[in-house]
């Protein structure tokens, strides 16, 4: 009996070497952690359960029976982020390079199945080489399978994925389907053609750090939410994340015990909107002032900065939060905000979290380059977004609210439940200067005529009053009383159910 229990410690301690001392010692080299490592950062202490430590692959071609090292390349299993399950799969990169072959990829369907089956996010943690190239088409349909999985698992189970090393060629397909990415700075990135296949092709010189490194997915493509400093950093900040997030799409997010006063009256607010209407403020400001202990997890910081996208929690519950920011392009919608807004509000109704949209909006950005590029359709997407989500969703108009952006941020027409408004906001077609001179076209010559016109257009229309009689607004509210009416909105908001028309599934304007 005593040799059968040594053998299997021995059995395990050559999979927990992985592709070696010297292979291990050549990824700390690099900054870099290995694979468990990486889980022992991620999970609470001592949760990982591993599964299939022992699996080796089947390949017999170009001399591999001869090199069958336990687990794969990939190391599978659960465990808890502060006491709630999580699984995770973590592909090492000391062995075989990472790479994906048939046994590689069961591993991960397996455990992504276990995901679904039992209600759980799943977090992947990439560092691989690629397709084996030595199995050939059985890594590519292990790849099918893992995409196939990805694809069911969408809107079922949060997938976060953290890219900390190569992320190459179909492999980053897989990814680009979970619904966070988050990387790596200086030792991670991602594309589907490497630096050699792109100087073969089309002549073009670039480094793979120019291709597809942290800065160009975070701030130029948006296929990456966040990029860090180091393995250590990434994981803590998916810790965070998870803490934001519910199980499943059964659970609501978790609720944490908070220590602010609800009724907090943020005095500061009242002056926040500037008395020129063309002088920016930021309204992360009036983010962090709404939210429990002015935590915000932000979502695509360096994106389309535009618009504002993330996490905060009211009365300890999960919002997530939409809003215009006047610091950059006036708060202008475009091809690039609509995008990264609608897919994050898609998210938040995939996962019932509720829906906090502060609006400062001028209207969609003018100009051949975005009309060209499919401003329409791209602008269609968030409309639909917010149109049919079913999540709890409050509105609070800051400032302008002008012509068709007006009507795509969350407004009543697109069943915004509560949308509230500031005394400083502006609901209409658009501004004072440009109505002006289109009703009074005949006098434009005359300027002291036009500037009366002007003047009595603001008063009568530069107002959220004329929306409100209307019941389009709810109640103009003071600013300094802004998170105590968002957080009994919420409350009030608890228990709606909401029922949409029966469809296998829509069409949004992709």
């Amino acid at each position: 009996m005593k040799d059968i229990l040594q053998e299997l410690e021995n059995r395990r301690e050559n999979a927990r070497l992985g592709g070696g001392q010297k292979r291990v010692d050549a990824q700390h080299a690099k900054g870099k952690l290995t694979a468990r490592e990486r889980i022992e950062v991620l999970l609470d202490e001592d949760s990982f359960e591993e599964y299939d430590m022992f699996v080796a692959h089947r390949c017999t071609d170009f001399g591999m029976e001869k090199n069958r090292p336990y687990g794969d390349g990939v190391v599978t299993g659960w465990g808890t982020i502060n006491g709630r399950m999580v699984y995770v799969f973590s592909q090492d990169f000391t062995v075989l390079g990472g790479s994906v072959s048939a046994t590689h990829a069961m591993k991960i369907c397996k455990i992504m199945d276990m995901a679904m089956q039992n209600g759980a996010p799943v977090i992947g943690i990439n560092d691989s080489g690629g397709a084996r190239i030595q199995e050939g088409v059985d890594s590519l349909a292990g790849y099918g399978e893992v995409f196939k999985r990805n694809i069911l698992a969408s809107g079922v189970v949060p997938q976060i994925s953290v890219i900390m090393g190569p992320c190459a060629g179909g492999a980053v397909y897989s990814p680009a389907m979970t619904d966070f990415i988050f990387m790596v700075k200086d030792s991670s990135y991602m594309f589907v053609t490497g630096p050699d296949v792109v100087k073969t092709v089309t002549n073009e010189q670039v480094t793979a750090e120019e291709l597809g490194g942290a800065s160009t997915h975070t701030k130029k493509s948006s296929v990456a939410d966040a990029a860090f400093e180091n393995d250590v950093e990434a994981l803590a900040e998916v810790r965070r994340l998870v803490d934001f997030l519910p199980l499943n799409n059964q659970q609501k997010p978790p609720v944490r015990p908070f220590f602010d006063d609800v009724a907090r009256v943020e005095d500061s607010l009242d002056t926040l909107v500037p008395e020129n209407p063309n002088t920016p403020y930021d309204m992360k400001e009036l983010i962090h002032k709404i939210a429990d202990e002015g935590d915000f997890y932000e979502i695509q910081e360096d994106f389309a900065k535009n618009i504002i996208t993330g996490f905060v929690r009211l009365e300890g519950q999960t919002v997530g939060v939409v809003a215009n920011q006047p610091m950059v392009l006036a708060g202008c919608l475009d091809i690039d905000s609509s995008r990264k807004a609608a897919r994050f509000v898609r998210f938040c109704d995939a996962f019932e979290i509720p829906l906090l949209t502060l609006v400062d909006v001028p209207g969609f950005l003018p100009g051949t380059g975005q009309e060209y590029r499919g401003v329409i359709k791209h602008g269609a997407k968030l409309l639909f977004a917010y149109g049919e989500a079913t999540v709890p969703k409050v509105t609070v108009i800051t400032r302008k609210a002008y012509g068709g952006a007006y009507v795509v941020m969350s407004s009543k027409h697109l069943a915004g439940d509560i949308n509230y408004a500031w005394p400083t906001s502006e609901v209409a077609v658009m501004g004072a200067k440009g109505a002006t001179e289109i009703l009074y076209r005949s006098e434009l010559n005359d300027p002291e005529k036009i500037a009366a016109r002007t003047a009595e257009y603001e008063d009568r229309f530069a107002n959220p009053f004329v929306a409100a009689e209307r019941g389009f607004i709810d109640e103009v509210i003071q600013p300094h009383s802004t998170r105590r009416r968002v957080a009994r909105a919420f409350a009030a908001l608890r228990t709606k159910k909401a029922r949409v028309p029966w469809k296998k599934h829509d069409n949004i304007p992709l």
